[in-house]
C-alpha cells in the first residue's frame, strides 16, 4: 500500500494531544473584532477540540501526525 499524502493546510490547521485528540483554532476572528465584545474576542483566542463527528474526517487528512 503506498504511503498517504497529507494534506498540508490541514497539517497547519490542527494538531493532536497526547490523548490523541485533535485541536484547532476558533473561527470568527479573522477581522471585525471592534464590534465584537472583549469577552467574545478573549475567548476566541483558546484553542479547542474537533467534535466527534469532524474527527474521523480530520484524521484522513493528517495520517501522520
Amino acid at each position: 500500500m503506498p504511503k498517504l499524502k497529507t494534506k498540508r493546510s490541514a497539517a497547519k490547521r490542527f494538531n493532536k494531544t497526547a490523548t490523541g485528540k485533535i485541536k484547532r483554532a476558533k473561527a470568527y476572528k479573522g477581522h471585525n473584532t471592534g464590534k465584537k465584545s472583549s469577552k467574545r474576542v478573549r475567548n476566541l483566542r483558546k484553542n479547542t477540540l474537533v467534535s466527534d463527528g469532524d474527527k474521523k474526517r480530520v484524521e484522513k487528512l493528517i495520517p501522520y501526525k
